[in-house]
């Protein structure tokens, strides 16, 4: 994964984070239970390509759900892999399941 991609071990580091992006925040949330694991291992990989594509443009954040529960519930996510696209505190845009690169731009369109 990219160094692009902030990984907050809490809720006030990831509030930290959005406070100080300067840029649209894509937040990915991910989960370490069995079912999980992999489907986050690819959104690893793909929000670490979006990273480095819109490096200035967006700030990357690698949410874990049982570390950021505040920031789960805030944001309305019910399973991992999550993205939400944040701007301003609020979500804009958000998908769930695994997603592909192509997806993930489809989700920023109009935002960036």
């Amino acid at each position: 994964m990219t160094n692009r991609v902030h990984r907050p071990r809490e809720d006030a580091e990831f509030d930290f984070v959005l406070g100080r992006s300067g840029t649209p925040v894509l937040a990915y949330f991910t989960g370490t239970w069995p079912k999980a694991i992999e489907p986050c291992r690819v959104m690893d990989l793909v929000v670490g390509g979006i990273a480095d594509e819109f490096t200035g443009r967006l700030t990357a954040v690698r949410v874990d759900i049982t570390r950021c529960p505040a920031a789960t519930e805030r944001y309305g996510i019910t399973g991992a892999p999550s993205c939400v696209l944040i701007e301003d505190g609020a979500a804009v845009a958000q998908g769930t399941g695994p997603m592909t690169s192509a997806e993930v731009r489809t989700l920023l369109e109009g935002h960036l």
